[in-house]
């Protein structure tokens, strides 16, 4: 994974996690990110799917990229995300950021 991506840091030992819904976010009710209908269901099965999760679109290609908050709402998302089974797990450190504004 590339560090444009990588959600974790393992010199802290931490994984980082938005604290919040961005303002954008696509797990807000409605539809504020103007995705096409069903994209929101497709993006979190995929993340799903892999073990993954999805980034906060606006930490993508900052230094610190985190789990969108939404995703780790998501009951079954949380639970299958490789990262945040690492926290619950206590390998790993939950680091809360506050999503940057503007994006």
């Amino acid at each position: 994974m590339s560090s444009r991506s990588d959600v974790a840091d393992w010199r802290t030992g931490s994984v980082r996690q938005c604290a919040s819904l961005c303002d954008t976010c696509i797990y807000h009710p409605g539809n504020r990110a103007h995705l096409a209908p069903g994209r929101v269901q497709e993006i979190t099965q995929a993340a799903i799917e892999a073990k993954g999760h999805v980034v906060c679109h606006t930490t993508i290609g900052i230094p610190t990229p985190a789990i969108c908050a939404g995703f780790a709402r998501h009951p079954i998302g949380a639970a299958r995300s490789l990262a945040l089974r690492l926290v619950r797990a206590g390998a790993a450190r939950l680091q809360l950021i506050t999503p940057p504004k503007g994006h």
